[in-house]
């Protein structure tokens, strides 16, 4: 991850959405609506960002967006997000955000265990990231990898 300021990522990602008349999505756990604060604060960014989901409970992954993964702190349930929220909001690019963030542990995986997952036109792609930092920081580079990361699958 380069250490781009998100903000920036976020309008990289945009002029680029705009670029190819394209929009995107996200469904977050771990970020908690962090990721679509970013993408919608860039001016125009109704033009690219559809919505998001903020799917911190378990039951809200499985339930709204399909999630099948036996555990959250996953590449599986990354993967399932970002598909389920990419035909749910009907968008051509999606991102998700599901680790741990701390304090304690989840499902056996330490703080700073990160999935993001990017699901586009050729299928879906999970990073797994061991950040660290406290809780804040973590959910910070979080963001900061899954925009950096649709921003390089969008060159």
């Amino acid at each position: 991850m380069d250490s781009a300021d998100p903000q920036a990522l976020a309008a990289q990602v945009h002029q680029a959405l705009l670029g190819r008349g394209e929009t995107v999505g996200c469904a977050e756990s771990l970020t908690g609506g962090g990721l679509a604060d970013l993408l919608s604060s860039t001016p125009g960014a109704s033009a690219t960002f559809v919505g998001s989901l903020t799917s911190y409970a378990t039951r809200i992954k499985r339930d709204l967006l399909g999630v099948t993964a036996a555990q959250v702190v996953s590449a599986d349930c990354a993967a399932q997000m970002a598909a389920g929220v990419r035909s749910l909001l009907a968008v051509d690019w999606a991102l998700s955000t599901t680790g741990v963030a701390g304090p304690d542990k989840q499902d056996d995986r330490p703080p700073g265990t990160v999935y993001v997952g990017v699901a586009g036109p050729g299928g879906v792609q999970v990073l797994r990231l061991s950040l660290d930092g406290d809780r804040t920081r973590i959910r910070q580079l979080a963001c900061a990898a899954a925009l950096e990361a649709l921003r390089d699958e969008l060159r």
